[in-house]
């Protein structure tokens, strides 16, 4: 099989080592059972071009190819403006804006993230399916992850499991907060088996938060903050553990006369490109609300 065309589809590795089985080669390079079975039944590895059996022994110089094969997606394409921050063969990233659902549920059919994407993906002839890096509630802001195949939904997933991406959000919390920087190491479930409202709790699964004062104002208080895990609600949950809730979280809080959402905005990933293993940092600037009331605590007296 000619495997010099279309690049982009092929992820290719070459060995260094000879002794090692085709499979225990790929799984060695975070490669998932999972995705090696897939890719394996439908016969898109490949050594030196040539479809070989799981077993195969491998020699140094081989070269191990992954082909992608286009894809369908079924989701709704609409003509929904993106504000495309960083693409690549493997990777789309998104400033989202607040107020809009990522993906399509019962209550929100249409008009979401994702019927947008489908969309550009179209307009593009980007033959894949939309595949969901991390997730933002609707009311926050900021970088959504999208990744074009499998291969390189499985390389973000594993690098957002094994906590190596740095997560960083911008939020104004209420009050003012003494220390210039904390951490909160606390864990977090759920308050009843039903709600969707979190809590800080012993028998929680484990969370921790660091945060930084960027500006104080008058009794608000604009913090850097860095997800070291990734729990649900977990910035508004720790936060309003610590007496400073979001302001305009009427989950974890109350409304603001200020903005009509949480003050919650998602503005810096630090991850490695899923085929070259290269850092990339994307930055997602502030909406127009928080920026609005940044400035307006900062100009009253």
């Amino acid at each position: 099989m000619d495997l010099t065309k279309n690049l982009e589809k092929n992820i290719i590795f070459k060995v260094e080592e000879s002794g090692k089985t085709l499979e225990d080669f790929l799984l060695e390079q975070d490669i998932s059972s999972r995705l090696f079975r897939r890719v394996y039944k439908s016969k898109n590895i490949f050594v030196n071009g040539m479809f070989k059996n799981r077993n195969e022994i491998l020699n140094i110089g081989d070269k191990v190819t992954i082909s992608i094969e286009d894809e369908i997606d079924n989701t709704l394409p609409q003509n929904i403006p993106l504000d495309i921050i960083y693409e690549d063969m493997d990777i789309l990233a998104l400033n989202k804006p607040p107020f809009i659902v990522v993906h399509p549920t019962k209550s929100h059919q249409e008009n979401t993230l994702s019927n947008g994407i489908a969309y550009y993906f179209k307009e593009n002839k980007i033959k894949r399916k939309i595949r969901l890096v991390n997730r933002l509630d609707m009311n926050t802001s900021g970088i959504l992850l999208v990744a074009k195949s499998s291969f390189a939904h499985q390389q973000m997933a594993l690098q957002f499991e094994n906590n190596e991406v740095e997560k960083r959000y911008m939020a104004v919390v209420d009050g003012i907060v003494e220390k210039d920087s904390g951490i909160i190491d606390l864990p977090i479930g759920r308050e009843e088996e039903k709600s969707i409202r979190k809590i800080v709790t012993s028998d929680g699964k484990d969370a921790i938060t660091k945060y930084k004062v960027i500006e104080r104002y008058n009794n608000k208080t604009l913090l850097d903050v860095e997800l070291i895990t990734g729990r649900s609600h977990q910035i508004r949950v720790h936060l309003n553990h610590i007496g400073h809730p979001i302001i305009g979280d009427t989950l974890y809080f109350k409304p603001s006369e200020h903005i009509n959402r949480q003050a919650l905005h998602a503005y810096y990933l630090k991850i490695k490109q899923p085929r070259t293993q290269e850092e990339i940092e994307l930055k997602a600037k502030l909406p127009k609300d928080i920026e609005e009331i940044t400035y307006n605590f900062r100009a009253r007296p």
